[in-house]
C-alpha cells in the first residue's frame, strides 16, 4: 500500500509505484483527500478526486486505488489490510510511529518500508510546475 496526491503523474511517481509493485503481488494506492493537500501543500491540487484516481486506475501496475480517509488514516489503512506500507522517499505527513499506531490497531505484522528517489532534482510535482 502506497499514498500520495499523485496530480501530476510523472516519471518519480512512476518509479515509486514500480518499486512498491516490486515489495508484494498486489498494489494498493491511496489518494490523499484534497482537504489535507490543502493543509500539507498549502493549494488544492490541479485535478479533482475522482480524475487521480482515474488516472491511476488506468496504469496496469495499480491493482486498486482508493481515495484516503476524511478523518482517521489508521482506521483506513486498518480497511486494507496491506502487508506492507511503502512510503516514499520524502514524504512525512502521517509517518511518525506508524508502525506502532497499526500495531495498537490490530496491523502487528505490517511492514513499513522507506523508497529510494527518482532524481528528485527533476521530478518532484512542485519543481515540475515552476518550469511552466
Amino acid at each position: 500500500m502506497v499514498f500520495g496526491t499523485f496530480d501530476i503523474l510523472h516519471p518519480g511517481h512512476i518509479d515509486f509505484l514500480r518499486q512498491a509493485k516490486k515489495l508484494g503481488d498486489f498494489l494498493i494506492v491511496s489518494l490523499a483527500r484534497e482537504k489535507f493537500i490543502r493543509k500539507i501543500k498549502g493549494h488544492r491540487p490541479l485535478h479533482s478526486e475522482k480524475e487521480r484516481k482515474y488516472m491511476l486506475e488506468c496504469l496496469k501496475i495499480v491493482d486498486k486505488a482508493v481515495l484516503g480517509s476524511r478523518s482517521d488514516y489508521i482506521k483506513h489503512i486498518v480497511s486494507e489490510k496491506p502487508d506492507i506500507i511503502a512510503l516514499g522517499y520524502d514524504q512525512s505527513e502521517f509517518t511518525l510511529n506508524l508502525k506502532q499506531k497499526l500495531a495498537a490497531a490490530g496491523l502487528r505484522r505490517v511492514k513499513v518500508m522507506r523508497l529510494k528517489s527518482y532524481r528528485p532534482k527533476i521530478y518532484k510535482t512542485n519543481k515540475i510546475l515552476k518550469r511552466f
